[in-house]
């Protein structure tokens, strides 16, 4: 009875003990899964601590601060392989950086389906540490920029008359010396458009200091800098607009009011767009700013359609000037549903192409076709034109933004540009430019002549902060002699920038 009664017990001992033994063992159901350790706790803690610190440092701390941790980030992070697609619309088909831009060539919008979201740079993360740094956050506004020097040796030089010795290149107009190319500053926000279930907004106000503005400036805004004085350095303000972002329009549209950067071309006045250090004649001679009203509208997967109103191109609404008048644009973007081709064409600029200051008719096209991750190409050409142009100035026309051409009369140009890009590392690759320009009557660059031009560069981002772009290049004019102030057909110069972003 004794033994019997001692087996019982352990049997009730046995139901009792382990189902709380493996209670203990089990989950406990009241806790959540990704309940955070106490090592994770204390990160956050630590964090915390740090953030609030950070409030109470001096701002210019702060952004030395910023300046020294970026330095030390790399320019290009891979995303890591299981990341999602934080877009409606294909990911991105080229990495930017090194490359100026990650879409497919579009001008005058941002892209609609991407979220618009862009990493601070020390400025803006400086800001963002500070007193308000959350309600900047919240806003989305941000304020940065760069600064861009370059430097360059050519055979051509300058002479009593002219500095002007590398022209036609620009924007390295003076021979064998260092320029100060750009300020820059940005004022901008971007608008979410990724999202479809509500309007939104963004901006941008841009400042422009340097040589560069020689390039950017529009007859009766801020242009007595150059058109009466000749000032080598100047300020400009080449982009002021607000954007509206429409989502129930087919798949988004974007309106665009305000001053931009002319629709076409591969590359662009602001030096962190541009593929290389110099630009191409077929850029350097085309339409530069206008100011008006622009739609973009994405109509599905492939087809993009933009059309827009201006005044005409570099001259302001309330400037007197035959080329001042009512301007059409319209231009369109296909993109191959595998992601390997786009086509960006259309006219960028018609009304009667009375002559006027830079009153260019323009028929443009761009074929971008990437290979492979390494390697791609673009292809650009324009034809241009102007009706009844004077070879000198008059008192309608005083002046004008390329050159008076060398007779009376109809006025064009034409011109094909081949850009081939090849990365040989993260955050390195090698450009490779050929092109060819007819300016038949020296409308443009004043000498009525054919021109070819080809060139090779280095783009490298030693970190997220600085890029370096050394270049070669060969400029030629076959009918007459264009380089070294109208003395030389040949000319070869070497050239470099350096930007540095904050």
């Amino acid at each position: 009875m004794k033994i019997r009664n001692r087996y019982l017990l352990a049997a009730l001992c046995a139901l009792i003990v382990n189902p709380i033994l493996s209670a203990q063992d089990a989950p406990n159901p009241s806790l959540k899964p990704n309940a955070k350790t106490k090592a994770e706790i204390k990160e956050e803690q630590a964090k915390a601590e740090a953030a609030a610190k950070k409030v109470r440092e001096p701002f210019l701390r702060c952004l030395n601060e910023a300046f020294l941790e970026q330095l030390g980030t790399p320019a290009y992070v891979p995303p890591a392989p299981d990341a999602p697609n934080p877009r409606r619309i294909p990911p991105a088909p080229f990495d930017s950086p090194p490359y100026p831009a990650g879409d497919w060539q579009i001008g005058g919008s941002t892209i609609i389906g991407d979220p618009g979201e862009l990493a601070p740079y020390p400025l803006m993360q400086a800001i963002y540490e500070g007193p308000n740094g959350d309600a900047w956050k919240r806003s989305k506004v941000q304020l940065y920029g760069w600064i861009n020097f370059s430097g360059n040796i050519s055979t051509s030089h300058s002479s009593s008359t002219s500095q002007n010795g590398n022209f036609p290149l620009i924007y390295d107009l003076r021979p064998n010396r260092m320029e100060f190319n750009q300020f820059v500053l940005y004022l901008e926000r971007l608008p979410d458009e990724n999202q479809t279930d509500h309007v939104d907004w963004g901006f941008r106000i841009s400042t422009l200091y340097g040589l560069d503005y020689r390039f950017t400036t529009t007859y009766g805004f801020l242009s007595d800098q150059l058109l009466k004085h000749n000032s080598y350095s100047g300020f400009d303000m080449p982009m002021i607009y607000l954007d509206l972002y429409v989502p129930n329009i087919f798949q988004g549209m974007n309106i665009r009011i305000g001053r931009i950067i002319s629709e076409p071309d591969i590359e662009a006045q602001l030096a962190p767009n541009n593929l290389m250090a110099s630009h191409s004649l077929l850029y350097g001679f085309d339409n530069y700013c206008q100011e008006g009203i622009f739609t973009t509208t994405k109509i599905n997967d492939q087809w993009t359609v933009q059309a827009g109103i201006s005044d005409g191109t570099d001259v302001a609404l309330w400037q007197k000037d035959p080329g001042r008048q009512v301007t059409g644009t319209v231009m369109l973007q296909w993109t191959a549903p595998n992601q390997k081709d786009s086509v960006y064409f259309g006219d960028n600029n018609f009304n009667n192409g009375k002559f006027g200051y830079n009153n260019m008719q323009q028929i443009v096209a761009t074929w971008t076709h990437k290979f492979n991750d390494r390697i791609y190409t673009a292809t650009e050409a324009w034809y241009m034109y102007m009706n009844d142009a004077k070879s000198h100035p008059t008192a309608e026309v005083p002046f004008q933004g390329g050159s008076f051409p060398v007779r009376d009369g109809y006025a064009p140009e034409w011109a094909i540009l081949n850009y081939t890009m090849f990365r040989i590392a993260p955050n390195t690759f090698i450009s490779v430019r050929n092109e060819y320009m007819n300016d038949k009557v020296g409308s443009r660059t004043g000498f009525a002549t054919q021109y070819t031009e080809h060139a090779i560069g280095l783009t490298w981002w030693p970190d997220k902060l600085i890029t370096i772009r050394p270049e070669l290049r060969f400029d030629h004019s076959y009918d007459v002699p264009a380089y070294n102030n109208g003395t030389r057909k040949n000319q070869l110069a070497f050239v470099t920038d350096v930007i540095f972003h904050f």
